[in-house]
């Protein structure tokens, strides 16, 4: 999920850092949404958002 996907889903940056239990200001500095936050995101919104699958190769 992109930044953007999540941001409109809760409405707000506020909103979707309220859901999270963390501040606007760690939202609002993210570039892309961090890996076990799309897992919570996609929890929270019982899979309307789901987290980008990545390659574990390595």
């Amino acid at each position: 999920m992109t930044k953007s996907q999540a941001i409109k889903h809760f409405g707000s940056i506020s909103a979707l850092a309220k859901a999270l239990n963390v501040t606007y200001e760690a939202v609002r500095q993210w570039e892309v949404v961090p890996e076990l936050r799309q897992y919570q995101i996609e929890r929270i919104t019982q899979g309307t958002l789901k987290a980008s699958q990545h390659d574990a190769a390595a």
